[in-house]
């Protein structure tokens, strides 16, 4: 009788040949999007850049549209590790690091061109549906609520406390988007780039107030 670790085995390498397929189809992916648009994308561009059948795009998704939602996901996921990273690691003492703390924290958020034009392809795409529209607000709403802890207790260390994290959240993620499409504009510019962190700086004031007790850093 075969022992149990031994027939794991073929288990294991079939599920590391699936995840390998599926990265290379997200990574085909983003290629094909970035070139050609995602309304004008195809399942067959999308696994003949991947060098793969029809069958082995659909053994993983069942549309490009849950291509992308997955991709969307692996990419927020490896930012809100980047983003814990920077502002965990960061020592802070007093309010005048605020500025700093954002600057690392904008630098942990990068603003990739071709990234930039899925997403806003992607979004016009699901505006125009209303179940997709649903799924991608929840999405969001899930990064945001994984995201925020962070950037609260960050905040916290620079001596600031924030009554509504959801709202800071929101606030935030509304400053970002629209002022990448600026910085990509003038990619060059030192002026947009300053604007924009000043920009977060007073969002994170209007939303944050001063720690007045030491006991309130961590309520929110």
């Amino acid at each position: 009788m075969a022992s149990s670790s031994a027939a794991a085995t073929p288990a294991r390498r079939v599920t590391r040949r699936r995840t390998e397929t599926r990265n290379r189809l997200l990574e085909a992916a983003y290629e094909v999007f970035a070139e050609d648009g995602f309304g004008r994308s195809t399942v067959e561009r999308v696994c003949d850049r991947a060098g793969f059948t029809r069958g082995a795009f659909y053994s993983n998704f069942s549309s490009l549209d849950e291509l992308f939602l997955a991709m969307w996901e692996q990419r927020s996921a490896a930012m809100l590790a980047d983003v814990r990273a920077t502002l965990d690691g960061f020592p802070v003492d007093g309010v005048t690091d605020l500025r700093a703390a954002i600057e690392r924290l904008d630098r942990a958020v990068p603003i990739e061109e071709a990234w930039y034009r899925i997403t806003a392809e992607f979004t016009t795409h699901a505006l125009r549906n209303p179940a997709l529209r649903q799924v991608m607000a929840a999405r969001e709403e899930a990064i945001g609520a994984a995201l925020m802890p962070t950037v609260v207790a960050a905040l916290a260390r620079v001596g600031r406390t924030v009554p509504e994290p959801a709202a800071l959240g929101q606030a935030l993620v509304a400053v970002h988007d629209g002022t990448a499409v600026q910085v990509l504009m003038e990619p060059r510019s030192r002026r947009v780039r300053r604007r924009r962190t000043e920009l977060l700086c007073h969002v994170v004031l209007a939303y944050s107030r001063t720690t007045t007790d030491p006991s309130h850093a961590t309520k929110g």
